[in-house]
C-alpha cells in the first residue's frame, strides 16, 4: 500500500524517528545533517527518504541509515527497507519538515538516484558545484559576523585578540600563532571569529578561504569523482590563510589523510591556518595523532562560557539591531538584565529569548514587561549552572577507581574487568556532560553512538536494581565534579 492511500499514517512515526535522532546526536548535528531530509513515500516494505545533495546522501548512508531503519521499526512496529535518494533540484517538495504536522503525499514512487542540476540553478541556491577548484571560493560568509559586531568580555578576549592579530597580518608577512586553534561549546562565538578572520584577512590583501568541515569533505569527494583532485590540492595549498570550522566533523581515512597533507604543506610553506572545534586538539581522537600534535603545537585558545556581564552586553547589542528593524519593539533595561541573569549558556540562547519577546509583542500586542518576559521565556530559563565536567576527568577518575588504564578504557578489549568500567565511564559522560552520543563515542576510541546508548541504558538499568552500584556511581560523580 502506498502512502497516498492513507496520507496521515506515516506522519507520527516519522516525527518520532526524527525526534529520537535529535535526542541521540544533539540539536546542532541534527540540524546540520537531517533537517533537510524528507519522507517522500511509504509502501508496505519500503520507506523512501530524500535529501537535497549527494554529499548528504553519502554521509547519511555511511553513518546512519541502519540506525534510521532500526528506529523506524521500533516506532512504527514494522521493519521496512529504508531507501535514500537525492531530490530532483527542480521538483516541488512533497513533504513538510518534522517540526509541523503534515500530510505526506507521494507524487512519484521512483526517481533517479542522482540528479545533477544545471550549473546556473546550483549557483542560485549557493550550493557547491562539482569541481575541485570551486572549494577555493569557500563556504558562504554571514555579513553580520565581523570583528566590529563581536562583543568582547573576559571569557573570549584572548580568542578575539588572537583572531584579530592573525587577520590583520599584512600580505607577505610571516604568520603568527600558527596554527590558531579555537575551541568551545556551541554558541560561544567560534564561527563568528572564524568568519571575521576570513573577511578581514581578505581586506588586508591575503588570499583567504573559509570552509566548514562539511564543505572541505564535499569538495574533496567531488574532486575525486571529477578527476580533479590535483587541482583541489593545489588550490588549497596556494592560499595565504585557510580557515576551517567544525573540525570535529571531519571523518573518513582518505579525507583525514588529505587534510593532514594540506595542513603540513600550508604550515611548512609559511601560510596561516585557523581552525575551530568543540574540543581540544587532543580530544579529536578520530584524527591521526600526528595531526593532533601539530594542532596542539600552535596557539590553542578556549572560549569560556559567557559571564553575566558579557551576556548583558550581547543582549543590548542584539536588541538594538532588532529595535531598528521592528518599529515599536521596546525592551526595558530590567528585562534585559533578567534575560542575562536567567537564560541559556550561549549567544544563540540569548538570540532565542529576544526573538520570543519580539514574537509575543508583535503577535499579541502586549508590551514587553518583566512579567511578560518571565512567561514568554520560561522554557529557556537555565537551571543553576553545573560545574563543567570534561570527559578526560571522567576517564581519569574511573580508571583510577577500577585500577585500569585510560588506554584500556579506550581500547577494543572485551574482558569483564574493562567492559564494566568503560560502560560506567560512558554513562557518566552522558549524565555529567552536554556531549551527544556520537561525540562520546568518538572520545571512547571512535565507537559508534549505538554502543554508547547501549552502555547508558545498561548502567541505568543496573543502578535501579543494584544499590551498591548506585552508591559507587554517586561516589564517582562527586570525584569527577571535584576534579
Amino acid at each position: 500500500m502506498d502512502c497516498a492511500s492513507n496520507p496521515s499514517a506515516p506522519s507520527a512515526p516519522w516525527d518520532r524517528v526524527l525526534q529520537r535522532l535529535r535526542e541521540e546526536i544533539g540539536e546542532e548535528k541534527f540540524t546540520s545533517w537531517f533537517a533537510r531530509m524528507d519522507l517522500d513515500a511509504l509502501t508496505s516494505d519500503v520507506v523512501r527518504l530524500s535529501v537535497p545533495t549527494r554529499f548528504l546522501k553519502s554521509w547519511i548512508q555511511e553513518n546512519y541509515l541502519p540506525r534510521i531503519a532500526d528506529i523506524w521499526a521500533e516506532e512504527s512496529g514494522a521493519r521496512r527497507r529504508v531507501d535514500l535518494a537525492v531530490r530532483n533540484a527542480f521538483a516541488r517538495p512533497v513533504a513538510l519538515k518534522a517540526s509541523a504536522p503534515r500530510e505526506v503525499v507521494s507524487e512519484r514512487t521512483e526517481r533517479p538516484v542522482e540528479t545533477k542540476p544545471a550549473p546556473r540553478a546550483s549557483e542560485a541556491r549557493g550550493e557547491v558545484r562539482e569541481t575541485g577548484g570551486d572549494v577555493a571560493s569557500g563556504s558562504p560568509l554571514d555579513p553580520r559576523l565581523t570583528f566590529e559586531s563581536f562583543v568582547v568580555g573576559k571569557s573570549n578576549s584572548l580568542a578575539f585578540a588572537a583572531a584579530r592579530k592573525v587577520a590583520e597580518t599584512p600580505a607577505g608577512a610571516a604568520p603568527v600563532y600558527n596554527p590558531l586553534y579555537l575551541h568551545a561549546a556551541v554558541g560561544l562565538g567560534k564561527t563568528h571569529l572564524l568568519q571575521a578572520v576570513a573577511r578581514a584577512g581578505a581586506a588586508h590583501g591575503r588570499r583567504t578561504t573559509y570552509l566548514t568541515a562539511e564543505r572541505f569533505m564535499y569538495g574533496f569527494v567531488s574532486a575525486l569523482k571529477s578527476h580533479s583532485a590535483i587541482a583541489f590540492k593545489d588550490t588549497l595549498r596556494t592560499i595565504d590563510t585557510l580557515v576551517i570550522d567544525d573540525l570535529q566533523f571531519l571523518k573518513g581515512n582518505n579525507l583525514q589523510q588529505e587534510f593532514c597533507h594540506t595542513l603540513n604543506a600550508l604550515l611548512d610553506g609559511g601560510r596561516q591556518v585557523v581552525l575551530a572545534a568543540d574540543c581540544l586538539p587532543g580530544e579529536l581522537e578520530h584524527l591521526d595523532e600526528r595531526v593532533r600534535s601539530r594542532l596542539a603545537g600552535g596557539l590553542v585558545v578556549d572560549l569560556a562560557p559567557l559571564e553575566e556581564d558579557l551576556r548583558l552586553q550581547i543582549l543590548k547589542s542584539r536588541y538594538q539591531t532588532l529595535a531598528e528593524q521592528h518599529q515599536g519593539f521596546a525592551v526595558p533595561a530590567p528585562v534585559l538584565e533578567f534575560l542575562a541573569r536567567s537564560v541559556g549558556q550561549s549567544g544563540r540562547d540569548l538570540d532565542g529569548a529576544l526573538n520570543k519577546l519580539l514574537a509575543f509583542n508583535q503577535l499579541t500586542g502586549e508590551p514587553v514587561t518583566l512579567d511578560m518576559a518571565e512567561n514568554a521565556v520560561k522554557d529557556l530559563i537555565r537551571p543553576t549552572d553545573p560545574k563543567r565536567v570534561r570527559v578526560d576527568d571522567i576517564l581519569r577518575v574511573v580508571a583510577k577507581h577500577y585500577n585500569v588504564s585510560r588506554a584500556d578504557l579506550l581500547s577494543q578489549r572485551r574482558t569483564a574487568t574493562v567492559v564494566k568500567p568503560r560502560q560506567i565511564a560512558m554513562y557518566l559522560a552522558k549524565t555529567l556532560t552536554l556531549r551527544s552520543l556520537p561525540e562520546i563515542g568518538r572520545r571512547f576510541g571512535g565507537r559508534d553512538h549505538t554502543t554508547v546508548l547501549h552502555a547508558v541504558r545498561k548502567i541505568d538499568g543496573l543502578v535501579a536494581t543494584d544499590r551498591a552500584l548506585a552508591d559507587e556511581i554517586e561516589v564517582l560523580k562527586r570525584l569527577a565534579l571535584e576534579s
